[in-house]
């Protein structure tokens, strides 16, 4: 009797452990605390900051409501920094999602040696950011990049490129006399500037939405591919009506992340051109933390951040519903 009295009480606890609500919340716990620590604890900061005039040095100011929001919305540099990060946003998801899907329906082929190709496809994801940032940094660099030594080689005598480049020279067209080629100021010239920055960053995401639409391939049942066969579903019809569909709800996830990473990232941009030339590369985080970090200015630096908080959300539910929409039972 005594020894069953004393089983009932472990009996009970170990009946509460295995309950759904309470082991999943015991499971979850943990990483909630985490998330509210490093990410809840600075936005409070920073919303705080915002609606003072705090400066370099103290972490407290005078209340001055949305006069920061206002004094940034005002500064064409900002207007210009948030005109960048939705374009630099919107072109590399764009690349990234077509060469990732592009990369990720080649790597489900039986080749000999995928398993390479996976390992050097993962190394810019994989990689320090500072680290890969940098070899982009040489490779665009005004003196010794290895991009424009080769352009220059190639249109040097003994080369295809320098023949077509004397028949163009040659032909009756209404472009006039070309010059000689003066290789690209990669990081001096705005555009050039913009599009590498761009570039880079869609280059270390790629792999990220590689893996994720490896996983989404994976997932589909085999017997689908087979019905699609008997149907004489092939090629460009299958992948329309029946890979699409299905790949859908990953590939908004996978773009999800895509836009959260490229929206608030500042190393890419920070060390290939520190937002020059004259501002022309700036985005809110860079912008954000030029104003606040550099110049001091740590309210007006915290609002500037801000200004990203209610797009990301607004594009979060936005694709989140869209994929619950499409989602295929």
């Amino acid at each position: 009797m005594v020894s069953v009295a004393q089983a009932r009480p472990q009996s009970r606890w170990r009946n509460l452990f295995e309950e759904r609500r309470f082991l999943a919340a015991a499971l979850i716990g943990p990483a909630v605390i985490f998330i509210l620590a490093l990410v809840g604890g600075p936005l409070v900061l920073s919303i705080y900051l915002s609606l003072t005039n705090a400066t370099g040095g103290a972490l407290s100011g005078h209340y001055v409501g949305l006069h920061n929001f206002i004094d940034a919305w005002a500064d064409p540099n900002f207007r210009r920094a948030l005109r960048n990060t939705l374009l630099f946003t919107i072109v590399s998801q764009a690349i990234v999602l077509v060469c990732a899907g592009l990369i990720a329906h080649a790597l489900t082929r039986p080749v000999r040696g995928r398993w390479i190709l996976r390992f050097l496809i993962l190394l810019p994801w994989a990689a320090p950011v500072p680290l890969s940032t940098i070899g982009w940094l040489w490779i665009y660099d005004s003196l010794f990049s290895v991009v424009n030594w080769t352009l220059v080689h190639d249109l040097m005598p003994g080369h295809h490129a320098f023949y077509l480049y004397k028949v163009v020279n040659w032909l009756p067209l209404p472009i006039g006399d070309i010059q000689p080629f003066n290789p690209p100021q990669w990081l001096g010239n705005s555009t050039l500037a913009l599009a590498a920055v761009i570039t880079v960053h869609a280059w270390r995401l790629i792999p990220f939405a590689v893996v994720i639409f490896l996983a989404g391939l994976a997932s589909i049942p085999s017997e689908v591919e087979d019905a699609a066969k008997l149907d004489g579903a092939q090629g460009f019809k299958k992948f329309w009506h029946i890979t699409l569909p299905l790949q859908l709800p990953i590939a908004t996830v996978a773009l999800l992340f895509g836009i959260v990473f490229t929206a608030t990232d500042l190393t890419v941009v920070y060390i290939l051109t520190g937002g020059g030339p004259f501002n022309s590369t700036q985005m809110l985080t860079t912008w954000a933390y030029t104003t606040g970090i550099r110049s001091g200015s740590l309210g007006e630096g915290a609002a500037i951040s801000l200004y990203l908080l209610p797009l990301l959300v607004v594009v979060a539910v936005l694709m989140l519903r869209f994929a619950r929409r499409v989602e295929v039972s």
